[in-house]
C-alpha cells in the first residue's frame, strides 16, 4: 500500500504518482467522477499490487473519497477490504462521496451505509439526434445563439491550456458566483491538468465567450461534461451550443455513454436522503428548498432536466459502518472548501446579501425607468 499526496505538494509528493493513477483510471476508471482524481488537492492511495487507486482528501479525521475505488470490477471487494482496513488502521473514518452503484453491487455488505444524496442524467449520445428532433424549444435556443455569430470548435488540450482567455473567462464566470470557489469535485482549475480532457470553445466574432470541458470515463466508453463556462458576452443558447456540439464530438469517436454529471439533491432518481437517518433527510430536503440563494439545486437539475435524458442514475454517499453522522457530512463540507467551513459558509452568505443588494438596486433602476 501506498498513500500519496497530490502533485500540488512537490516536496511530499514522490515522482511519478500522478502518472500512475493517471494510468489506473485510464485502464480502469466507471464512476463518473474517475478522472477527476487527477485534480489538484487530491491524495491518492495505491493497491499492494498497483492494480488500484483510491482519490481523496483527509478532512477532520474523515478520509472523503472521489467517488470510488478505481480497479477491475472482480478486484473491487478486495481493494475496498485493504483501504479500509489500512485506513482504519490509521484511525481515520472513511466516506465515499458521489458513488456510483458498482461499488454497492460489488463490495461491502451490511458494513456499509449508502445514503441517496441526488441523480446523474445520462445518454447514448448516438440517440441525441432523435432527443432534439422532438425538443422545438431546445432547438430553438441553438438557433438563437448561432443566430447571435457563436460557433463552437474543438481545441487540442495543449492550445487550450496555453490560451489566457479562457482563464480570463473562468476568473469572470467565477466572480459572478454566489458561492466561493469549491474545490474537491468541483475543481474549477480543470485547464491546468487538461491531459486526456476534451475542450469545446464557444466564440462570437473571435471573441471567446465560453468553454466546455468534458473528462473520458474509459472503462464505460463514456464522458463526463465536467464544466460548462459561460462568459458575459455569451449570448442566451451559448451553453446549449457548447453541450451540443460536445455530444456531438463524442457520438462521432464512437462512444456510447455521456452524462453531465451530479444533480445534487435530486430525487428523480429515488428518495433524497434514502438510507440514512432522518435528521439527514430532512437536512437534504430542506437545503433544496431553502438554500437557493446560494446554489440554485433545483435549477441545476432543470437545466440538466431539459435535455431529455434517457435515465437519472442514483449517486450516493457511502459511509463505512451502520450510521452516517453530523461528522462525516462535516468533514464532506470541508473537503469541498477552501477554508474552514464556518469561513465557507459567512463568505456564502455575505455574497448572498451582496447579490440581494444587487438585484434591489436593479428593481429600484427598473421602477424608476417605467414611472418616467
Amino acid at each position: 500500500m501506498s498513500v500519496h499526496p497530490s502533485p500540488d505538494r512537490p516536496d511530499d509528493s514522490p515522482p511519478g504518482a500522478l502518472a500512475r493513477a493517471r494510468d489506473l483510471v485510464l485502464r480502469y476508471g466507471w464512476n463518473s467522477t474517475a478522472y477527476q482524481i487527477l485534480n489538484p488537492g487530491i491524495r491518492h492511495w495505491f493497491s499492494p499490487d498497483d492494480d488500484a487507486v483510491v482519490g481523496f482528501v483527509d478532512c477532520h479525521g474523515v478520509r472523503v473519497v472521489a467517488g470510488a475505488p478505481i480497479c477491475p470490477t472482480e478486484r473491487m471487494p478486495t481493494v475496498v477490504t485493504k483501504f479500509e482496513s489500512e485506513t482504519a488502521a490509521a484511525g481515520l473514518e472513511i466516506c465515499y462521496f458521489c458513488a456510483g452503484t458498482r461499488l454497492l453491487s460489488s463490495s461491502g455488505g451490511n458494513r456499509h451505509r449508502p445514503i441517496l444524496i441526488g441523480a446523474q442524467p445520462a445518454w447514448d449520445p448516438h440517440e441525441w439526434e432523435e432527443m432534439l428532433r422532438t425538443h422545438a424549444s431546445l432547438r430553438a435556443q441553438l438557433n438563437r445563439a448561432r443566430n447571435k455569430g457563436a460557433e463552437v470548435h474543438e481545441w487540442p488540450a495543449a492550445q487550450a491550456g496555453a490560451d489566457t482567455r479562457l482563464r480570463e473567462c473562468l476568473q469572470e464566470w467565477l466572480s459572478t458566483r454566489g458561492l466561493p470557489p469549491l474545490h474537491f469535485l468541483v475543481e474549477t482549475r480543470t485547464l491546468e491538468r487538461l491531459y486526456d480532457r476534451r475542450v469545446f470553445v464557444a466564440l462570437r466574432q473571435n471573441e471567446l465567450v465560453g468553454f466546455l470541458v468534458a473528462s473520458p470515463i474509459p472503462a464505460r466508453g463514456g464522458w463526463l461534461i465536467e464544466q460548462i463556462i459561460r462568459g458575459s458576452g455569451a449570448p442566451n443558447g451559448t451553453s446549449e451550443l457548447l453541450i451540443d456540439a460536445a455530444v456531438r464530438g463524442i457520438a462521432e469517436e464512437g462512444s456510447h455513454y455521456v452524462t453531465l454529471g451530479l444533480s445534487p439533491l435530486s430525487a428523480r432518481a429515488g428518495a433524497l436522503g434514502e438510507g440514512g437517518p432522518q435528521w439527514l433527510r430532512f437536512l437534504l430536503t430542506w437545503m433544496r428548498v431553502h438554500a437557493r440563494r446560494f446554489y440554485n439545486f433545483e435549477g441545476l437539475e432543470m437545466f440538466k432536466a431539459k435535455f431529455r435524458p434517457a435515465i437519472w442514475e442514483p449517486i450516493f454517499a457511502v459511509a463505512v459502518g451502520q450510521r452516517f453522522t453530523p461528522h462525516l457530512l462535516y468533514a464532506v463540507a470541508d473537503a469541498f472548501s477552501d477554508r474552514s467551513v464556518p469561513s465557507t459558509i459567512a463568505r456564502a452568505m455575505l455574497g448572498a446579501v451582496r447579490q440581494e443588494l444587487r438585484w434591489a438596486g436593479a428593481g429600484i433602476v427598473r421602477r424608476g425607468r417605467s414611472s418616467v
